[in-house]
């Protein structure tokens, strides 16, 4: 496939942090490993996959930059996009989970309000700051995600103190009194002396791929680069519930030993056995089998290659699995005819 410059698949990648370490280390296991020269360069590419030019960006900026068009695709926090994103614009989500970077934005509250357990103890004590002569303040980097949050569970007066710095401390410091942010495992929080709500998470989150539907929509060319970029990722992510078993079993021809594999299907791969002759010094009829199975069924698959004469039982993870064309390709078509 050839591309000029404008053919080109733009990918907004994480500059720096947390994310940028998991997304790189991400793109390797799939076999699409990104080549970025130094840690000052802005640019990179993927070898596997010529036609992608890579552009490291703020993490807090990629859902802008694929909205507006200047990157094609991108790979970004389902937090941010949900917060950032146009509605009814042109980026949208096309795979909303890639398995990494888990969190939950959640609202934080002192730990000395014993008695505040759930959004409607916040609901009364909204109302009782606003008795007050004041709203509640809440200090987030998620002022529409917050707002949407408190406005359907009955809260109307509180007040946004926007910051782009560290909000733990924020009601230590007297300049909120409750914050909404990332958790990934609560311990910064109870460090602060803060603690969540039952019914307190906004958002569960997670690395996504976004994409700019009027961009892709115009260029077959990058269409096909999207589906070799979300094919290795489908693979690789499908591929971490399956292992291949081979075990070497004796019989009397290849059909008979697939047809006492087959007598439990559930066991015998996911459409059914490979079978090939095993060719040993003493000429006897030595079969190899091979089943790919799910991680849940292994021990039983296992077992039942025991039974039926399986020796030499080797398992490995598998790389990738597809079953058949790329769901995942397949909704961003369905979205770009949309």
């Amino acid at each position: 496939m050839s591309q000029n410059g404008s053919d080109s698949l733009r990918l907004a990648l994480p500059s720096d942090g947390e994310m940028y370490e998991s997304t790189l280390a991400f793109f390797k296991d799939c076999g699409i490993g990104v080549n970025r020269g130094n840690s000052r360069q802005y640019t990179g590419k993927i070898a596997a996959v010529p036609g992608v030019q890579v552009l490291f960006q703020r993490v807090a900026d990629i859902t802008g930059k694929v909205e507006e068009g200047s990157a094609d695709v991108g790979v970004v926090g389902l937090d941010r996009y949900a917060e950032a994103h146009v509605d009814d614009g042109d980026a949208f989500v096309i795979a909303q989970d890639l398995g990494y970077s888990q969190c939950e934005l959640v609202l934080a509250v002192p730990q000395a309000w014993m008695d505040v357990t759930e959004m409607a103890d916040m609901a009364d004590l909204s109302l009782e700051f606003r008795e007050k002569g004041r709203d509640l303040r809440v200090a987030t980097k998620y002022p529409r995600l917050t707002q949407r949050f408190f406005f359907g569970r009955g809260m109307n007066y509180f007040t946004i103190v926007q910051s782009s710095g560290t909000l733990e401390a924020a009601p230590l410091m007297g300049f909120a009194d409750v914050i909404v942010d990332i958790s990934a495992t609560g311990t910064t929080l109870r460090e602060n002396q803060l603690k969540t709500l039952e019914d307190g998470t906004l958002l569960h989150s997670q690395a996504c791929l976004i994409g700019n539907r009027r961009s892709l929509a115009a260029s077959p060319v990058k269409q096909e680069l999207a589906r070799r970029i979300i094919e290795r990722m489908e693979g690789y992510l499908e591929a971490r519930h399956y292992f291949s078993v081979t075990a070497n079993v004796r019989g009397e021809s290849p059909e008979r030993v697939a047809r006492a594999i087959l007598a439990r299907k559930d066991l015998a791969g996911l459409k059914g056995p490979t079978v090939a002759q095993v060719y040993t010094p003493e000429g006897d009829d030595w079969y190899a089998v091979t089943v790919v199975v799910p991680q849940d069924r292994l021990q039983d698959a296992l077992d039942y290659l025991r039974d039926t004469g399986g020796i030499g039982i080797t398992v490995m993870q598998a790389r990738y699995v597809y079953h058949g064309a790329s769901p995942v390709y397949q909704r961003l078509q369905e979205a770009l005819r949309r």
